[in-house]
């Protein structure tokens, strides 16, 4: 019994001893030039709204700036912490995630017919963007808790799937569609990893989804309060099949995404010459700032952009692989997941290729927390980096 006691102290290395490794240089390298080329493009594509809405045009650019500067100091400081510690807490995890969803439809703010934002006076705060993380480090947990099982159909797929239905209620509840369809996928993936069933899922997903779809759709028909919450999806999904039908309205961002990309051709018309940034394309600091980097660097500055998301998710993949053990690398396909899944979501929207879904760029949409908190989300990715096999 001594000798066995001895060999399991001795197989689990603290944490301590990795505090002298260097964190993983590519990714770093990678996270610091999406970040500058983030904040360069949401200078230029601010400039005219906030010039308009501020009277300067660097406010809502130097608000960026203070956040990414918080975020890059959270982020060095959260990657030298022992990732291991959230471990011990992914049940907490879990209530909190359920807590704030609940805080943010009682004491929310509205806005665009949503209430996803919590008014902090200094800031607005959007809980789902921290629940993203918390429901990461929530299902990393659990999955390890319950490895033995995943492999069964109730006690593996659905006893975990059910952690998920009131987190995504509450989301569509305010509504948030597009964090439920980002939560979901980051999940399962983790399960499946985890080792839960991909067959499982495929079939479980057509049933849950053919009994959802009908379910919807009765209630949309014979319920009108419904009816007036999700009008904007199915609107969302007409105007993505014929966008210049609905030009004068819903389809006019959209379109002028297009033109700003089309416009674009190979190299762009340099930075700071869009011109569909000039009041044509609504908040092209946000969700659309993709087009206004097509128009200004063209398909050779697009190239890099995906470059450097594809180099993210390469390494992102090889820390999980080279974790030493199941929660750091389920914590870290979560995070590379979130991070890819955004990016591809976002692209896909502004070229029309999806329906509009509200989805933000990672590191280039405006939003201070949300960066913030993704400079976070690095930073366990680079503690776990720390103490993967060199």
């Amino acid at each position: 019994m001594a000798r066995n006691r001895k060999k399991t102290k001795n197989e689990v290395k603290g944490f301590s001893s990795y505090l002298n490794n260097s964190v993983d240089f590519t990714l770093l390298i990678t996270v610091l030039l999406l970040l500058s080329i983030g904040l360069v493009m949401l200078l230029s594509a601010s400039a005219p709204s906030s010039l308009q809405e501020y009277g300067t045009s660097y406010r809502i650019f130097s608000r960026q700036l203070l956040f990414a500067v918080a975020g890059l100091i959270a982020m060095w400081f959260i990657s030298k912490f022992d990732y291991r510690i959230y471990q011990r807490f992914y049940i907490w995890a879990w209530i909190l995630s359920i807590i704030l969803l609940v805080a943010v439809l009682v004491f929310g703010t509205e806005s665009h017919g949503a209430t996803r934002w919590i008014d902090l006076k200094i800031t607005t705060f959007q809980p789902s963007e921290l629940v993203k993380i918390l429901m990461i480090i929530f299902y990393a947990g659990i999955l390890v808790k319950n490895r033995d099982n995943l492999g069964k159909y109730f006690k593996g797929l659905v006893f975990h799937v059910l952690f998920l239905i009131p987190i995504i209620g509450l989301l569509l509840m305010e509504p948030h569609l597009s964090t439920s369809i980002v939560i979901i996928i980051v999940c399962c993936v983790m399960m499946i990893i985890a080792g839960c069933k991909f067959w499982q899922f495929l079939v479980t997903g057509l049933v849950a989804g053919g009994i959802g779809g009908i379910g919807a759709t009765v209630l949309y028909l014979v319920n009108q309060g419904f009816q007036e919450k999700f009008q904007y999806v199915l609107t969302r999904i007409t105007t993505f099949i014929d966008p210049w039908k609905y030009i004068k309205d819903e389809g006019w961002q959209v379109i002028q995404s297009l033109y700003a990309i089309g416009s674009g051709g190979l190299f762009g018309a340099g930075l700071g010459e869009s011109k569909q940034k000039y009041l044509y394309l609504p908040e092209p600091h946000n969700d659309f700032i993709f087009s206004v980097l097509a128009e200004e660097f063209g398909f050779v500055g697009c190239l890099v952009v995906f470059i450097l998301f594809a180099v993210f998710i390469w390494r992102g993949v090889l820390i999980a692989m080279k974790a030493p053990d199941m929660f750091g690398s389920l914590v870290a396909i979560g995070i590379t997941t979130l991070v890819g899944i955004q990016a591809i979501i976002n692209v896909a929207v502004v070229t029309s290729s999806m329906p509009a879904t509200g989805m933000q760029l990672p590191f280039f949409s405006y939003g201070g927390t949300a960066l913030f908190l993704l400079l976070c989300e690095v930073g366990i990715l680079l503690s776990i980096s720390r103490a993967s096999e060199h």
